[in-house]
C-alpha cells in the first residue's frame, strides 16, 4: 500500500511541475492524458476559457465495441487517433501535449502517436 501512495505522490507532483509550464489557449489548447488501470481518457482543453473542447476514452460506444481491452497500446493508439479526429472537425490543428504526470513510455507514447497520426501537432 505504500508503494502505490508514494507512486501517486510522484506522479501528482511531476503532475503539478508540468501544469506550471505549460497551459492551453484558444489557438494552441492542451492534450491532456489520463491513464487509468482499465481504460485511457483524452481531453483537449481550452485553459483561458476553462472548457473541455472534445474528449475521447475507451468508453466510447464506437470504440467499445471495436476493442477488446481498454487497457493496451492499440486501444491507447485509437484513443489518440479518435480525439485528434474530433480535435480537426473543430477546426484544432495545434496542441500543448500535456502527459500528466505518466513517463512518455508505453500507452502515453501511443496515444500521441495515434493523434499525430490523425493531424495534430505538437
Amino acid at each position: 500500500m505504500l508503494k502505490v501512495k508514494s507512486r501517486l505522490i510522484s506522479r501528482k507532483r511531476r503532475q503539478r511541475r508540468v501544469r506550471n509550464k505549460i497551459s492551453g489557449t484558444t489557438e494552441r489548447p492542451r492534450l491532456n492524458v489520463f491513464r487509468s488501470s482499465n481504460n485511457i481518457y483524452a481531453q483537449v482543453i481550452d485553459d483561458q476559457s476553462g472548457a473541455t473542447i472534445v474528449s475521447a476514452s475507451t468508453l466510447d460506444p464506437g470504440l467499445r465495441s471495436k476493442l477488446s481491452r481498454g487497457s493496451n497500446r492499440e486501444a491507447a493508439r485509437e484513443v489518440g487517433k479518435l480525439v485528434a479526429e474530433r480535435a480537426v472537425d473543430k477546426g484544432i490543428k495545434e496542441v500543448v501535449f500535456d502527459r500528466g504526470g505518466y513517463l512518455y513510455h508505453g500507452r502515453v507514447k501511443e496515444l500521441a502517436d495515434g493523434a499525430r497520426e490523425a493531424g495534430l501537432n505538437f
